[in-house]
């Protein structure tokens, strides 16, 4: 049994974090109940014409965080479509949503109107500056967060131009903090009878992203700078170009540095300054540049069997292709095949989130109000008759 099966979740997100925290959620099994306007939410929108990017008119975007879940769709803006998703949170253990600050308020789905229907409800709200503070109604987007929570000030090369990450780290943040939260607030649940309000900020997840670099700072008040792939500490830690591919080099400490200064058997990396990180580090830019044209000689195979013969902390800098062809990748089902209604597959990123049991399973993911009725009528004991009246008046889809 999946690890989370006997959990509900009423899944109301759109884009990115919310979407990816609710799939996380039921890749480990949570029944994921994906409840979208009647035209759908927007993400289904995304790359969904692309000849590259799209399989049955759904978009890498939607395929990939709405796998194993499924697709009600119903209007809150009326009444009637309002009370059928107050009868789900009866039935519900978790609703999530990424909505602006106030509009769960607004649509009369925020934690204090939910509990009074079901006390045991566990609300989440992933929103760019939380719901305190001073200011928390600003917009937010992924580069938003990543540039107001920090981490993008030491991001790129030395002198140059700030850079995100290339992964949107500010959505993915919030969508990992509110699953953990979510969490959190179930296990808290298990003892108090009672559910609560998750309350997240994709500033405050940069923020502790930070971690001991912040504590760095807030010790000394030095503010860190970009350094590129170099390390502030350790020489050489940073990658190189080979005849071929990148590949890294991360020497943690004066062994693995002797390590290879022999395995290069250049006399130049055998100065005796050299055999200690203070000596290192003041000759940095001297030792990277031997580093290099000795990695210049041959392919980034050759080196990393030589790396690994010398055990140097190393590995090559993939591309996706690379990465995701990977045999440990592969060996824990980090690519995984997931069912199209109607036939085929399509494969994506596996769960990394390993319980032991191996019983993941995947599904497709929904077209547009694919479970209306099913879960409207399983799970609420509502009739065909009783569905075909709402469908003609346009509340449910």
């Amino acid at each position: 049994m999946a690890a989370l099966s006997h959990l509900t979740i009423l899944d109301l997100t759109h884009m990115l974090s919310g979407p990816y925290a609710g799939m996380l959620l039921a890749d480990m099994g949570a029944r994921t109940i994906k409840v979208e306007p009647l035209e759908g939410e927007g993400t289904r929108k995304l790359l969904a014409d692309s000849a590259d990017y799209s399989i049955n008119g759904m978009g890498a975007y939607f395929l990939t965080l709405n796998r194993n879940k499924e697709s009600v769709c119903l209007d809150l803006k009326k009444p009637e479509g309002l009370e059928l998703f107050y009868e789900l949170v009866k039935k519900a253990d978790v609703v999530i949503n990424n909505f602006s600050r106030g509009v769960p308020q607004r649509l009369g789905i925020d934690y204090d109107t939910l509990a009074a229907i079901n006390p045991r409800i566990v609300t989440c709200s992933i929103t760019g500056f939380g719901e305190t503070g001073p200011d928390p109604d600003r917009p937010a987007f992924d580069i938003v967060a990543q540039g107001m929570g920090g981490g993008m000030s030491i991001t790129g090369e030395e002198g140059g131009t700030p850079t995100r990450a290339g992964i949107p780290i500010g959505d993915l943040g919030g969508g990992l903090f509110a699953t953990i939260g979510i969490l959190s607030a179930l296990n808290a649940r298990g003892e108090s009878g009672k559910g609560r309000h998750v309350d997240i900020s994709m500033q405050d997840c940069q923020l502790s992203l930070l971690n001991y670099m912040a504590t760095m700072h807030l010790m000394s008040g030095i503010v860190p700078q970009a350094a590129g792939n170099g390390h502030f500490v350790h020489v050489p830690y940073n990658t190189f170009s080979t005849q071929t591919r990148w590949i890294i080099v991360a020497c943690l400490g004066d062994a693995f540095f002797a390590n290879l200064a022999e395995m290069f058997g250049d006399e130049r990396l055998h100065n005796p300054d050299f055999k200690t990180q203070p000596g290192r580090w003041a000759n940095r830019h001297f030792i990277n540049q031997v580093v290099q044209e000795n990695f210049d000689r041959n392919s980034c195979e050759y080196w990393l069997e030589e790396l690994r013969k010398f055990r140097i902390p190393a590995a090559p800098v993939n591309d996706f292709g690379h990465a995701l062809s990977d045999p440990q990748a592969l060996a824990r089902q980090m690519v995984v095949e997931v069912p199209l209604d109607g036939g085929g597959s399509v494969r994506q990123p596996g769960n990394p989130v390993k319980l032991g049991d191996d019983d993941s399973t995947f599904r497709a993911p929904p077209a547009l109000g694919r479970d209306t009725e099913n879960v409207l009528g399983n799970l609420l004991g509502l009739s065909g008759e009783a569905l075909s009246a709402l469908r003609q008046s346009a509340i449910i889809r």
